[in-house]
């Protein structure tokens, strides 16, 4: 197991654009040059990455000292009211597993989706059963090492509070909990932003998962603009009226000696942002 967290963005940032790149395979360099160690490869819109792109992907990110995880197609539907939407969402699943494992890598990161028209418990035993199918297309085809990670979502209106992602992690050992702190704090009201908030959500994750994924589990980190119905609007670092403010989560997980792959999902300065994070972790470490 590795001894430090992993820092990146999500996607490519407005600064790779403005510096004249223009392949995905260029941003290796681009972020070893920073000193940041992951990147998550974007397939919201559905996963389109040939072979070859993907062997591409493998060697420069191994090139370079990156970690790759993937982000899976947004309309995934783990808990839709229509069985074919399911099995849509289980194909998905297993497309991203085998784009990412092309890659190099062994995460990727899942949005539960909306209720389906059932209550929260109901939608959350069904998404439950839909991510363990899930599994067995990935273990049928000998890609059971890749981590599905389901994300915390920032939505009131969506699955995907903290409890619910962890009772789908306690399904399956392999699964990785997606903690977006962006997303927690959105869908409290702005109540995910202290230290001791973020304590309790690291305890939580111990307690209910064990020390080993509670260590190497996956964070999505951003400032969020939200609503009374949760999250709005991603933000960048310089905004200052809506958190959570990164400094206090990186003190603790150092502190800890917790080691997750933290990707910045920051509108557009999501590089630097993620460098931020980085430098305040080892901060942390140092003292």
């Amino acid at each position: 197991m590795r001894d430090t967290a992993l820092f990146g963005p999500a996607g490519n940032c407005d600064e790779f654009a403005a510096a004249g790149y223009k392949a995905t395979v260029q941003v290796f360099g681009f972020l070893q040059q920073r000193g940041l160690t992951a990147y998550e490869y974007q397939c919201g819109r559905g996963v389109r990455v040939s072979d070859e792109s993907a062997a591409a992907i493998r060697r420069k990110a191994s090139e370079h000292g990156i970690t790759v995880s993937l982000h899976a197609p947004y309309f995934i539907s783990l808990a839709s009211a229509e069985e074919e939407k399911r099995e849509n969402s289980i194909r998905y699943i297993l497309e991203s597993a085998r784009a990412v494992d092309k890659m190099g890598g062994d995460r990727i990161v899942v949005h539960p989706g909306g209720l389906g028209g059932r209550s929260r418990e109901e939608a959350a035993a069904l998404a439950t059963d839909t991510l363990l199918r899930a599994q067995a297309a990935l273990d049928a085809e000998h890609l059971g090492h890749v981590h599905v990670c389901p994300e915390v979502m920032g939505k009131i209106n969506q699955l995907g509070t903290l409890d619910e992602v962890l009772g789908f992690c306690r399904a399956e050992e392999r699964f990785l909990p997606c903690v977006d702190f962006g997303h927690l704090n959105s869908r409290t009201g702005g109540e995910t932003n202290t230290a001791e908030a973020f304590a309790a959500v690291l305890d939580r994750i111990g307690d209910q998962l064990g020390k080993e994924r509670q260590k190497a589990f996956h964070i999505h980190f951003s400032k969020i603009e939200y609503t009374v119905g949760g999250e709005k609007k991603h933000l960048t670092f310089a905004d200052e009226q809506f958190g959570p403010e990164p400094a206090p989560l990186m003190r603790l997980l150092a502190e800890r000696g917790l080691c997750p792959t933290v990707i910045c999902e920051s509108a557009g300065t999501q590089t630097a942002d993620a460098a931020a994070m980085q430098a305040l972790y080892r901060q942390a470490v140092v003292k």
